[in-house]
């Protein structure tokens, strides 16, 4: 089997591809990424002395890249390619309608010419909106998002949707809880704070910290969409849960304790526009159709967690270093 990996070389995407690759080693697999802020093939330095993969540098939104690439007999594509970052979507709202909206029709289009046996729309729980303290998101819910990213992801979801009404075209799309593990950007909330706890720097919370997500280890996704590569019904959506709910101050508190670090190192700061008070997966559809289970529990995974960003500080020091020599204009 040929897979097409978009934003491989990020950190969902770049845990798949290792996943997928020492578990299917006869599977070729190409990468195409663009390698902007939250892109780095540091992530996939173990896999360059694999003969079946191949990294490819480019935007999803350069048609004539997509189809030559396409032409090479792609099987599947599964799309993990976007801007991600809330604070940045506020900032930068151009930037995530182009690559998640454009970049999502350009894959779709190029899929749809070569024929694909199947296309897999990597999105995210954020296009539900937000959740008070009852309920659960199920694949029925209605569409709500809150921010210029969850907009952009859940317009990418609707075109793909549309690509299946209209051509027959056998698309997935599947909706993950916030992620963690090895290799994420250190801006997102765990490596974040874990990072900045190591350096004793101020932690800044938003709001009241009382806003609550689902926590999923990166691992367990990976294992849910290779169940949904191979098993999943083309048409269907497919969430994505680790049935672990967290307030982000009782996240923080665990990796400082985890740390012993102290608990002075907390500073609430104002809360950001449309900030989502809670989200939590129902995930019920991918455990009774494909017998999908989670092996990380949120204690087991956090632990793991702090001690891979320990032993990998030349891994996220230079990240760290490169992004405050951004903000600072260079000096």
């Amino acid at each position: 089997m040929k897979v097409l990996v978009t934003g491989g070389a990020g950190f969902i995407g770049s845990n798949f591809i290792r996943y997928i690759m020492h578990r299917y080693p006869n599977y070729e697999v190409i990468n195409v990424d663009l390698l902007n802020y939250a892109g780095n093939l540091n992530n996939l330095r173990d896999m360059v002395h694999f003969p079946q993969y191949k990294f490819i540098r480019g935007d999803i939104t350069n048609p004539q890249l997509i189809e030559e690439i396409m032409s090479q007999n792609v099987d599947v594509i599964i799309n993990f390619a976007a801007e991600s970052h809330v604070d940045r979507s506020i900032k930068h709202p151009e930037y995530f309608v182009k690559t998640n909206i454009i970049g999502t029709q350009t894959l779709l289009e190029a899929a749809r010419k070569y024929k694909v046996r199947k296309f897999i729309q990597i999105s995210t729980d954020e296009v539900y909106g937000s959740l008070d303290m009852n309920g659960f998101f199920t694949e029925e819910t209605p569409l709500a998002p809150n921010s210029p990213y969850s907009a952009s992801k859940a317009s990418a979801d609707l075109l793909v949707r549309s690509y299946f009404k209209t051509y027959g075209m056998p698309v997935i799309i599947t909706r993950c809880s916030n992620n963690f593990g090895p290799y994420q950007f250190p801006e997102k909330l765990i490596p974040f704070m874990i990072t900045r706890a190591l350096e004793d720097q101020p932690l800044p919370i938003y709001g009241d910290g009382r806003h609550i997500r689902d926590w999923l280890h990166v691992e367990d996704h990976c294992s849910a969409l290779d169940l949904v590569m191979h098993m999943g019904k083309a048409g269907e959506i497919y969430n994505i849960g680790g049935t672990n709910e967290r307030a982000n101050f009782d996240v923080v508190k665990i990796i400082l304790s985890l740390l012993n670090k102290p608990e002075s190192l907390i500073q609430f700061v104002q809360d950001r526009p449309g900030h989502d008070r809670r989200y939590a997966i129902d995930a019920k559809k991918i455990r009774m159709e494909l017998g999908w289970r989670p092996k990380h529990s949120f204690e087991k995974g956090i632990t793991e967690t702090i001690r891979w960003y320990k032993e990998h500080m030349d891994w996220w020091k230079p990240i760290i270093r490169e992004r405050r020599m951004a903000d600072d204009g260079g000096g």
